[in-house]
């Protein structure tokens, strides 16, 4: 039999205990929030206090002007910003021209929209930051899907295209329609 150190459980060397940080306003302690928008620090004492930080520092970058780059719009030099989508690569024009640079896509794996077949998919991203694929004519066409897009027509209901989806069993292509049941594995 082993004997148990019981030093290592005493109360004031205990290596759980939760550390309080206080409020910088009114002293009182503060805790992890949570809102429609995540998760925030703010202070116990609310509403009398309302002292509220972000749960992540997000580090900012300040606007860096591209030497030798011109906006295809106005002619002006092009920047790299920070937005709330994150960093994009925007004309230094702003607000007069409201130019932003697309991510590089490939136009060989181009994929026409399957509803007005004037537009193509491709890959957006909501407020939240999470992805999805929209056709390229919004807003007079308002195709959307949350899954990959794959180039090929259903077998069964003959619609456009088809999704990508990985789940516990592996990948499988299927029809983005809810009327229609196909699925293949990859």
């Amino acid at each position: 039999m082993s004997k148990i150190d019981h030093e290592l459980f005493s109360s004031h060397e205990h290596a759980l205990e939760k550390e309080y940080e206080l409020c910088p306003k009114c002293g009182c302690e503060l805790s992890v929030k949570n809102s429609k928008h995540g998760g925030f620090i703010g202070c116990n004492n609310y509403p009398t206090c309302d002292y509220t930080r972000p749960l992540v520092q997000h580090e900012s970058i300040e606007t860096q002007v591209i030497e030798g780059s011109q906006c295809p719009d106005c002619g002006n030099e092009l920047a790299v910003k920070s937005g709330r989508f994150g960093i994009f690569i925007g004309c230094t024009n702003y607000p007069q021209c409201k130019h932003i640079e697309k991510h590089d896509n490939n136009d060989a794996d181009e994929i026409s929209c399957p509803v007005c077949q004037k537009g193509h998919i491709e890959h957006r991203t909501n407020r939240y930051g999470k992805g999805f694929y929209a056709c390229s004519g919004y807003p007079k066409c308002k195709f959307l899907i949350n899954y990959p897009p794959v180039a090929e027509t259903c077998p069964e209901c003959g619609f456009g295209l088809l999704v990508e989806r990985k789940g516990a069993a592996g990948s499988r292509v299927e029809c983005p329609k809810k009327q229609c049941k196909y699925k293949r594995a990859l």
